[in-house]
């Protein structure tokens, strides 16, 4: 399964670009990941449609009104999508005012980190590490263990 990482914007904060490569690396080690910066949302439906295979790509969108899950749950959900044998799952991450509701109905699915509303940068590098906390929970790292 290859992981892609989508977000609208370009990033300018020097932190949040070094957070992002960090957690791009240690996704690297369970599972071939790329990132994709984007201008919009139409550019997204363009990834989408290219990451199309022999399957099609698993698109899942943060949203402050999605599904919320534990880290346990947010596991399981890379477990399933593995065993199911997706080729292409895609995370993205909209922009500064979220995705139309047009393309929030395109997803697979829609998920939030809680009711509370973060910005688009901080929103990546929360979802990186919580990509990461959730192969590191499937492979019985102790990285999770420590939390």
């Amino acid at each position: 399964m290859k992981l892609h990482i989508a977000w609208i914007g370009k990033t300018k904060e020097s932190s949040i670009r070094a957070l992002t490569g960090e957690y791009l690396k240690r996704l690297g080690r369970y599972t071939p990941t790329e990132a994709h910066e984007l201008a919009d949302e139409a550019a997204l439906l363009k990834l989408v449609e290219r990451a199309a295979k022999r399957t099609r790509p698993t698109l899942v969108m943060l949203d402050q009104r999605g599904r919320q899950f534990t880290s346990e749950e947010f596991a399981e959900l890379l477990r399933e999508q593995q065993q199911r044998g997706a080729q292409n799952l895609i995370f993205a991450i909209g922009p500064a005012d979220g995705f139309t509701q047009e393309a929030r109905h395109g997803a697979d699915l829609v998920i939030a980190f809680g009711k509370i509303t973060l910005s688009h940068e901080l929103a990546r590098v929360v979802l990186l590490e919580q990509l990461y906390r959730g192969f590191t929970i499937l492979h019985g790292h102790p990285y999770h263990a420590g939390h």
